[in-house]
C-alpha cells in the first residue's frame, strides 16, 4: 500500500514508479482527505509506503494527518520517500515519530516553490530527473527486499528549519490574500479542479482563493497561461510541473 501526495507531479511520478516496481496499490492522500477513499487496513505482511513533497522542511499537513489516523500493526515494513528541491531537514524523523519507519529516502527533484525561489534552470531540471530515474531501481529493490535504509538529505540547520521556519510558513506561507489573477486568465477552471483542499472557487469565471491553502503551488504552476500570481513574489518567475521529458 502506497499513499502519496503531490502538488506539481514530482512525488506522483516517484510513487507511480515505486508502485510499478513493487506491485503495491497506490492511493492519493487527497482522495482520503476529501472522503472519496477510506484508509485501507493493512493485510498481514503488507508493506506501507508514504511518498510526498517536503513543505518547509516537514511533511505536508495532509500527510501528517493521515499518518496520525492510521493503525499500523507492529512489525510492519513502513517506508517514506520525500521529494525536495535540495534538502529535507527533519521531515522524515518527525514522520517517524508518528509512524515507525523502517526505511527513509529523499529524492532531489526540480524546485516548484516559486513563492520563495525561482524554478531551476532547464539543464538542472533535466539533471535532477535523470538522476532520480537512475536511482529508482535501487530504491525499489531495497523496498522489495525489505531492507532497512536511511538515505536522506537532511541538510544544515535542520532543527531550525523544521521547527522555527516551518511555524513561520504555517503562519504566513499559507495566506491566500496575496493570490490574484491577471487579465490573460481564460476561465478554464483548471486551478479550481486541481486544488487539493478545494480552496479555489470560480466567481464570474475567475478564481477566488478562500481558506485552507497548504501552499502546494499546483494552481500557480499548472496555470496554462501563467495568469496566477502571488503578490510580487512570483512576477517574472518561471513555472514548473513534472514532465519526464524536458
Amino acid at each position: 500500500m502506497i499513499y502519496y501526495f503531490s502538488g506539481t507531479g514530482n512525488s506522483k511520478w516517484i510513487a507511480e514508479k515505486i508502485a510499478e516496481g513493487t506491485g503495491d496499490q497506490l492511493i492519493n492522500v487527497v482522495d482520503v482527505h476529501q472522503g472519496r477513499v477510506e484508509i485501507q487496513p493493512l493485510k498481514p505482511g503488507e508493506k506501507l509506503g508514504f511518498v510526498f513533497p517536503v513543505h518547509a522542511w516537514r511533511a505536508p499537513d495532509m500527510v501528517t494527518e493521515l499518518a496520525r489516523r492510521m493503525k499500523v500493526p507492529a512489525g510492519t515494513y513502513a517506508y517514506a520517500v520525500a521529494t525536495c528541491g535540495e534538502e529535507a531537514g527533519l521531515t522524515l524523523k518527525l514522520l517517524n515519530d508518528i509512524v515507525p519507519l523502517t526505511s527513509t529516502y529523499t529524492f532531489i527533484m526540480p524546485n516548484n516553490y516559486i513563492f520563495g525561489f525561482d524554478v531551476d534552470p532547464t539543464p538542472v531540471i533535466q539533471a535532477k530527473i535523470m538522476k532520480a530515474k537512475d536511482r529508482l531501481p535501487e530504491v525499489i529493490e531495497n523496498i522489495n527486499q525489505g531492507l532497512k535504509i536511511n538515505d536522506v538529505a537532511v541538510g544544515t540547520m535542520a532543527g531550525i528549519k523544521s521547527n522555527f521556519t516551518y511555524h513561520l510558513f504555517n503562519r504566513y506561507g499559507k495566506n491566500t490574500k496575496k493570490f490574484f489573477v491577471q487579465d490573460q486568465c481564460t476561465s478554464c477552471g483548471l486551478c479550481e479542479e486541481i486544488c487539493p483542499t478545494n480552496c479555489i472557487k470560480l466567481e464570474k469565471g475567475k478564481p477566488v482563493w478562500t481558506s485552507g491553502c497548504i501552499a502546494c503551488s499546483a494552481c500557480i504552476n499548472y496555470c496554462p497561461v501563467n495568469a496566477i500570481q502571488f503578490g510580487s513574489a512570483t512576477v517574472n518567475k518561471g513555472r514548473y510541473y513534472f514532465k519526464e521529458e524536458w
